[in-house]
């Protein structure tokens, strides 16, 4: 399998598959591909039908686009590891809020967008991205009180965590006001070991 990404400083979505296949320790070539250059548009069409990063290209030579595509397929074809809760009423829980993570959030996506190697406190957020924080420190608290941590659906870090990682990234550059429950939660899911390598190869790039 190969995963195509984008840079790990600013591409979001390349950065929530690719977490979810070293974490479980899945096999598979990186293929990065540099974001807003000449080329980069004719060398992502290489890969990916969609003209965007990620895309996973499975071992049988299949091409799947749009991170939460390329993650309940990798669900599918590794059923061994719970990426998904295995209890049922959590599981759709879990698919919900991943859902939200990724249809939502316009606000937060435009003012807060994901630059690791930036840091930018005291922005004044609007109303709408201020709304999206708050929602989003809602949904962590809740799936924490209710499963007990360290992750959002328990002990196992999944793809729910996965789809959120990269808001963790954007509340670590703006500081945005969070729960205590919410900060704690971001610290966590940052010194994970995947995610900490995420975090130093999007340093290096330059």
């Amino acid at each position: 399998m190969k995963l195509i990404i984008g840079d790990k400083n600013v591409s979001s979505w390349s950065m929530r598959p690719w977490l979810v296949l070293k974490h479980f320790g899945i096999p598979f070539d990186e293929v990065m591909i540099r974001l807003a250059r000449p080329d980069s548009s004719a060398n992502i069409l290489v890969h990916s039908p969609s003209g965007k990063v990620p895309c996973l290209v499975t071992d049988a030579g299949d091409a799947v686009w749009e991170s939460v595509a390329i993650m309940e397929t990798l669900a599918e074809l590794f059923p061994q590891h719970a990426m998904w809760p295995r209890d049922a009423a959590a599981r759709a829980h879990a698919r919900s809020i991943s859902a939200e993570m990724h249809a939502g959030f316009a606000d937060l996506r435009e003012q807060m967008s994901m630059n690791i190697q930036r840091q930018t406190f005291g922005l004044e957020l609007t109303a709408g991205a201020l709304a999206n924080v708050k929602r989003i420190d809602l949904i962590w608290r809740n799936c924490l009180d209710a499963h007990g941590g360290p992750f959002l659906f328990g002990k196992e870090f999944g793809i729910a965590d996965a789809m959120f990682a990269p808001v963790v990234m954007r509340f670590n550059s703006y500081a945005p006001k969070l729960s205590e429950t919410a900060l704690a939660y971001a610290a966590r899911i940052t010194a994970l070991p995947v995610v900490a390598k995420w975090i130093e190869g999007a340093r290096n790039e330059r």
